[in-house]
């Protein structure tokens, strides 16, 4: 039995009558730094598989992994964010300040009506993608002083 370099490397000529699929083999070997020759060589090998799975090598499957593991993790983040916030605004207003009007239902539902603004106003700063005018260089005089 002659071994695999000993035997001779068939050669096949293949036309093509639609532009589009020499165009795409042209973009796949180019993608994946490989000659004309093993491009086609490796579509027809998917093509000709009983069960063609998702290719390993597939880039768009592997980002869109990754966009989903990053969205997973970024919304357990963001919710545990959350929680903490609303907590700590729960209980800094309630003791801001300590008076026996503190326990009044109108007072609660005042505390609760200052949360829902501060929500509002962090959840349309986080939707237009910007801070408001100003804020930036006061955020940053805040630290400077905090430094001294």
């Amino acid at each position: 039995m002659a071994r695999a370099a000993e035997r001779p490397t068939p050669r096949v000529q293949v036309y093509f009558e639609n532009p589009k699929t020499e165009l795409a083999l042209r973009r796949e070997a180019r993608a994946n730094k490989q000659t004309l020759s093993r491009a086609a060589e490796s579509a027809i090998a998917r093509g000709l598989q009983r069960r063609p799975g998702a290719d390993p090598d597939d880039r768009l499957l592997a980002l869109e992994r990754a966009l989903r593991d990053h969205m997973r993790s970024n919304a357990r983040d963001m919710t545990i964010v959350q929680e903490l916030l609303v907590e700590f605004a729960r209980a800094f207003f309630t003791r801001l300040p300590d008076a026996p009007g503190d326990h009044d239902p109108l007072v609660r539902a005042a505390v609760e009506a200052r949360i829902e603004t501060l929500l509002d106003a962090a959840a349309a700063r986080i939707v237009a993608g910007r801070r408001p005018d100003g804020e930036a260089a006061l955020e940053a005089r805040s630290f400077a002083a905090a430094a001294e």
